[in-house]
């Protein structure tokens, strides 16, 4: 049962456990001893030193002094908090600390960067060192890092792999980036039904430690095929003869390797799991999903999802080149510029008006922004709503009336009240009562046109297999101004003919 699993694991070493606040002051600790670093750099090359040949000797050993106070504060790292530290750096004493890592830990750490800072390490790292982190990694974190390392690296190591390792690794690439089986655990523990508790119990003691996040054993028959799951605290509560087909679950949740890894992650959290079986066509267990790689999903999506929001092509390096950062922000800024061009022409065309009543240069941003706002908060419910796969067949339909309905309550209510402030103000003018009119009937209607555009927008790029988040800001915002300055100014012009 699970000889390589047992063989592999009994060979694997504890890891501690990641400390968020560890991580903090380590970054601390590691910027204090950079910038000691550089005084002490800066100072000898200012002072002159008598003979020559002693300088370099000085700078060598302030250096490695250095250098042990960094190894000293990272080799006590788990590789996620050596990431955070990496991804806090900019690039040149990114390279310092990546120097002072275990070189048996470099293949982990570079699967915890995010993707920006592991391509600047990657660029920054020969072939050797390249080929000895990775062969650091089991076959299916290789496959998790696989995409960002040279094709032919990835097959020499490949060749070096038992077969069975191979076959997983294939198998993991072979499978699309967003699915289950591209971030499955391909070794589940698995016993067949018909043994007892004590014989599992001799089982498990045969590991040095169980596999991370093992909160149950999957049964499966002689095929392999899945029949249920046992429990570890039913295990555990119950005689050591019982059979493992009296106790074991059967009604247990399954995953597919081509399902959705987002709506796996949804089902994780709906369900409190903490693994989950994943079963081929014919349901034989090939693998299972666990907690840990659902949190990074989820961290993952959310991340896409804030930066699609915001306009932004992809996730950068903090300390990227201000080239590269200025090219990711290029696309939706030019779509910005475009549309706010568009909305000058929407107010050049009623420069006649605004020349006659000149309050309402003053009043119609308020008009844009309180729709803006509107039909951002609709934008960001329905896309989350999306998300959670909340929003099919007739719902649809109730959703968009809802939101619709509280656009008219909050225009009526808003405007209202945007009324009174725009009549208080210009009570004294001959235009008062009239700019109050204008104020509350442009604020209802642009309100609508606020919750319409939120409400199209993630429908529409979802229709089209597009994330439902991208530009959707920039979308609302364009759609608010340039429509808010069209109602207002437009009914300004029959009101004040």
């Amino acid at each position: 049962m699970n000889e390589a699993l047992l063989e592999k694991t009994s060979l694997a070493t504890s890891r501690p456990a990641r400390d968020p606040e560890e991580a903090q002051r380590a970054l601390a600790r590691v910027q204090s001893v950079l910038d000691k670093q550089q005084r002490v750099e800066s100072l000898l090359h200012r002072e002159h030193v008598p003979h020559g040949d002693k300088k370099p000797l000085v700078e060598s050993l302030v250096h490695r002094q250095h250098r042990t106070e960094l190894k000293s504060i990272v080799d006590g790292l788990h590789p996620a908090d050596i990431a955070y530290v990496l991804e806090a750096l900019p690039p040149e004493e990114r390279l310092l600390v990546w120097d002072s890592v275990k070189a048996e830990i470099d293949g982990l750490v570079l699967l915890e960067v995010s993707e920006a800072v592991r391509e600047s390490l990657i660029e920054a790292l020969d072939l050797p060192e390249l080929e000895a982190a990775a062969r650091t990694l089991e076959a299916d974190e290789l496959a998790d890092l696989a995409p960002a390392l040279p094709e032919e690296l990835v097959e020499r190591i490949s060749r070096d792999l038992t077969a069975k390792e191979r076959a997983q690794l294939d198998a993991a690439l072979s499978y699309p980036e967003d699915s289950v089986g591209a971030r499955m655990d391909f070794e589940p523990l698995s016993i067949r039904d018909d043994v007892t508790l004590e014989v599992v119990l001799r089982y498990l003691r045969r590991f040095d430690e169980l596999p991370g996040h093992t909160d149950q054993v999957f049964v499966v028959d002689r095929e392999g095929l899945l029949k249920g799951a046992l429990p570890l605290d039913r295990l555990l509560i119950n005689e050591p003869d019982t059979e493992v087909a009296a106790v074991m679950k059967t009604d247990i949740l399954t995953l597919s390797p081509v399902d959705d890894v987002g709506e796996a992650a949804q089902a994780f959290e709906r369900y409190d799991l903490v693994s989950a079986p994943v079963v081929d066509a014919n349901g034989r267990l090939v693998g299972r999903l666990t907690v840990d790689e659902v949190v990074d999903v989820i961290r993952e999506e959310s991340e896409q999802e804030a930066l699609a929001k915001a306009g932004l092509r992809e996730e950068e390096d903090l300390f990227a080149s201000v080239w590269q950062s200025a090219q990711n922000r290029w696309l939706w800024l030019g779509v910005n510029l475009c549309t706010a061009f568009f909305a000058s022409r929407v107010i050049d065309a009623f420069e006649g008006t605004i020349t006659k009543v000149v309050a309402l240069a003053a009043l119609m941003p308020i008009v844009a922004g309180i729709a803006g706002n509107s039909g951002n908060q609709t934008l960001t419910l329905l896309v989350r709503s999306i998300a959670l796969g909340q929003v099919i067949g007739d719902n649809q339909r109730r959703l968009v009336m809802k939101e619709i309905s509280i656009a008219l309550l909050n225009g009526a209510v808003w405007g209202g009240i945007a009324a009174l402030f725009a009549y208080t103000l210009y009570r004294d003018s001959p235009h008062g009562v009239q700019l109050g009119v204008v104020m509350f009937l442009a604020m209802i209607l642009n309100m609508l046109v606020g919750a319409a555009v939120g409400l199209a927008v993630p429908m529409v790029l979802r229709a089209i297999g597009r994330d439902p988040a991208i530009g959707g800001s920039v979308l609302l915002t364009f759609s608010t101004d340039s429509g808010g300055f069209f109602i207002f100014l437009g009914l300004a012009t029959l009101v004040f003919r």
